[in-house]
């Protein structure tokens, strides 16, 4: 191949690289064009490019008390878990899209039992609104131990564990929490003592002189606590401003169901549900409260089983 062959070759080779790389740039000007004209890539797109420092709000309160936010270290400790935990997109998105399978019916029992609405947060920060077990033995939304659930009324056995109902262990909940209001006097104590424990939350404010929750010196996890409850206040109640924007088909829900009233032993639960038109899966998922293969009724005792019309 002499040297007029190769200066062609080379020039058909630098022109096809040249076809290429006008392609991908136009590709990828047009993905931006759609972008930018649809509003939910747009904001996406805004979000990926930058990392935003979110702004405190003005005020705020939880259960209709005043959060010092004059305080400087009260700014500083709400403005780290505000930026933790919208920071921590994909945890904050699927505890929205959660919130409305179970929400509705924690806000009703709350009001139902004269606790503030605001403690459904103190749900989000115990469980994340999943049924979930810490390695210390506490169990559900609201995680409660053993004993505890007991005391308040909570069937706790080898089939049965009402700390899984979400219904009854709400219910459990508010008995906790007026029960620690006529201790403690306020709402931000009772929410900081159901972290640390009430004996502990008493002990710090005596060896402290004072009694308000922002005046404490306490250890880690509780400092943070209230504040992490804070931070979902403040994100849930704005959600754009911190830069979530869920559709209402973003949202998860609860199928319609239909109430079993069940007064007999049931030896079988996956045979059971087959009875019903459902399936063992649903039983659990709807149920999660029934912690064996079977359930054992004991005379007088009823339960009330859910499962999807």
């Amino acid at each position: 191949m002499n040297r007029n062959h190769l200066i062609v070759l080379y020039s058909l080779l630098i022109l096809c690289w040249a076809l290429l790389i006008f392609n991908l740039v136009k590709t990828n000007s047009q993905e931006h064009a759609a972008a930018v004209s649809s509003p939910k890539l747009s904001r996406l797109s805004t979000q990926l490019d930058s990392v935003q420092v979110f702004p405190l709000p003005d005020s705020l309160t939880f259960a209709g008390e005043i959060v010092p936010l004059d305080i400087e270290d009260v700014r500083e400790r709400l403005d780290r878990e505000i930026h933790v935990n919208a920071y921590w997109q994909s945890n904050m998105i699927l505890l929205m899209k959660r919130s409305r399978k179970f929400l509705p019916q924690i806000e009703e029992i709350l009001k139902e039992n004269g606790v503030p609405e605001d403690f459904k947060y103190l749900a989000m920060a115990e469980s994340a609104l999943m049924n979930v077990a810490s390695p210390a033995g506490a169990r559900g939304f609201w995680q409660f131990m053993p004993d505890t659930g007991k005391e308040y009324g909570l069937e706790i056995s080898n089939d049965v564990d009402e700390r899984y109902h979400l219904e009854k262990s709400t219910l459990a909940a508010t008995k906790y929490l007026n029960k620690a209001h006529q201790k403690f006097g306020d709402w931000t104590s009772v929410a900081a003592s159901y972290n640390m424990g009430q004996s502990g939350f008493s002990r710090r404010q005596r060896d402290q002189l004072s009694q308000n929750y922002y005046d404490l010196y306490l250890n880690e996890e509780t400092s943070r606590y209230m504040f992490r409850i804070l931070a979902f206040k403040v994100i849930f109640e704005k959600p754009e401003r911190y830069g979530f924007f869920l559709n209402e088909e973003d949202y998860y829900t609860l199928p319609e169901m239909r109430e079993i009233t069940v007064r007999e032993d049931i030896k079988d639960l996956a045979t059971w549900a087959k009875q019903y038109d459902a399936n063992y899966k649903l039983l659990k998922l709807y149920n999660p409260w029934l912690r064996d293969k079977n359930l054992n009724v004991k005379k007088g005792r009823t339960y009330t089983i859910q499962l999807p019309l």
